[in-house]
């Protein structure tokens, strides 16, 4: 374990991160708010860190090994969702304590979308857009970000990019070199960031609005502006359109987006299983949903059960969690329903949580081959997907996934029981914030601050497995990683 070199990255980063603090500085200059002090020291304390960590060791530069990857990953989202709460602390508003304000962070840059925060719109604009401003540094990952810009880092990129990046595919690159990689990744990104801010614009968003929206829909994140997210536009359907449109588009794997954009065609999108299964998933979801709700009467219009039907089934089978109505509170079904679709998240490769459409369509896939093992008990019937043959390691991978996600499911529902919360509560914080969807169900339906500090701590941790998909946290738990 090189844990100089360690502490010489994790330096580097947090100076890096200190960076973050400027854009909502300025915010609150043009705005003439209160917040300055909060981000000027913020700035300095995460800096003046960053460098007291990376000035003794400045000269160890060795090649990273691939558990040196895990730990760093690992140490730098949490050292950093802890010095992204500084601001919070500091900032005259919100007035909130230490742990809601640690919350909040790792909410943010695990780009969950859960909140303690209420009167968001009478909060500052500088902290406002730094919420949004989180939740987009998180999206595709401030490691990966490194990687593509600082080479001179001196670090063994790949090892950093493969435990950071999400989804069961991570040794694939679209380009030869992974520094190319982030960066036509990041490219992607921005642009879509753009593109979608320029949406939300031309519907009829504001500026500041449709900025800070483009951060958290792009990311998939869910924080908003304003209390009622995107319930606070309701007269304004183009923008539910335009959120609908670029939360799909995010959920989709970005190598797609990177192929499709090389060889100018949509053709790559429709020949991946994995789009096909996502595209028909939250179609038939989406079906289900608007006729239910016309049928139960909670719209008075086709046109409407339609609109927020989809809207809302894109929003949490994406993970993303947005709300234009208080879905936890529709009739019949329909809430856990669309609890259990974030359970299969986006396509991995891209800024969502949950499980991963390909992991969801492999499973199935495996199960349906052990049927017809049963029926014919000789027969050699290997798994495919896209007409090839899936490496039986691979599934084996998904099925240690796959239990290891129950094992810790279980394990954070009954500890979070034991604080207190009832059934549905507790089922839905934990799903919400594994899943990194945000909203849950029943006492964290609308929001998280009524949980207890132990609940919040536990949820914290929730959002960290989901972010990094858990084996990249569970693996430092085992002696075997630490010794020799």
């Amino acid at each position: 374990m090189h844990l100089l070199v360690i502490q010489r990255i994790l330096g580097i980063l947090l100076m890096v991160f200190s960076l973050a603090m400027l854009p909502p500085l300025v915010t609150s200059v043009i705005y003439l708010d209160v917040t300055f002090e909060a981000f000027f020291y913020s700035f300095a304390v995460i800096l003046i860190s960053g460098i007291v960590l990376w000035l003794p060791v400045k000269n160890r530069k060795q090649e990273l090994r691939v558990r040196d990857g895990f730990l760093v990953v690992a140490l730098f989202w949490t050292t950093l969702s802890l010095f992204g709460a500084i601001p919070f602390v500091l900032a005259p508003q919100p007035d909130i304590s230490v742990t809601d304000a640690i919350f909040e962070s790792f909410s943010g840059l695990t780009t969950t979308g859960s909140t303690i925060l209420t009167g968001i719109d009478t909060l500052p604009e500088s902290i406002r857009f730094y919420r949004q401003q989180l939740q987009w540094l998180g999206g595709m990952g401030i490691i990966v970000l490194a990687v593509a810009i600082m080479p001179m880092l001196g670090i063994g990129g790949m090892q950093l990019y493969r435990a950071e990046t999400p989804g069961p595919v991570k040794d694939t690159k679209i380009t030869p070199r992974i520094t190319e990689t982030a960066k036509a990744l990041w490219y992607i990104y921005l642009s879509l960031t753009l593109l979608c801010a320029a949406g939300y614009w031309l519907a009829g968003m504001n500026l500041f609005d449709a900025v800070g929206h483009s951060f958290s829909t792009v990311a998939i994140g869910g924080f908003s502006t304003h209390d009622a997210s995107m319930g606070y536009f309701i007269d304004k359907p183009m923008i539910e359109v335009v959120a609908i449109i670029f939360m799909f588009l995010s959920g989709i794997n970005f190598a797609l987006h990177f192929t499709a954009w090389r060889y100018r065609s949509v053709a790559s999108y429709f020949v991946d299983p994995e789009f096909r299964a996502y595209v028909l998933i939250l179609l038939l979801v989406a079906l289900v949903t608007v006729f239910y709700l016309y049928y139960e009467g909670v719209f008075n219009s086709i046109e409407r059960s339609l609109l927020h039907g989809i809207f809302q089934t894109v929003s949490i089978g994406t993970t993303t969690g947005f709300t234009t109505h208080q879905y936890h509170l529709w009739p019949g079904f329909l809430p856990v329903l669309l609890l259990f679709v974030s359970f299969v998240g986006a396509c991995a490769w891209s800024t969502g949580g949950g499980m991963k459409v390909i992991r969801f369509l492999l499973l199935i896939k495996q199960g349906s081959r052990e049927i017809m093992r049963i029926i014919h008990p000789n027969a050699v019937i290997p798994i495919k997907l896209g007409g090839k043959p899936v490496s039986p390691r691979i599934i084996d991978s998904i099925w240690g996934f796959f239990s290891a996600y129950v094992a810790v499911f279980a394990i954070l529902l009954l500890i979070l029981m034991m604080t207190g919360l009832d059934q549905i509560t507790a089922f839905s914080a934990v799903a919400a914030t594994m899943n990194n969807l945000g909203p849950g169900l029943g006492d964290v339906g609308a929001n998280y601050a009524s949980l207890s500090d132990t609940a919040k701590w536990l949820l914290c941790f929730a959002m960290l497995l989901g972010r990094l998909e858990i084996f990249t946290l569970l693996v430092l738990l085992t002696p075997a990683f630490w010794r020799r």
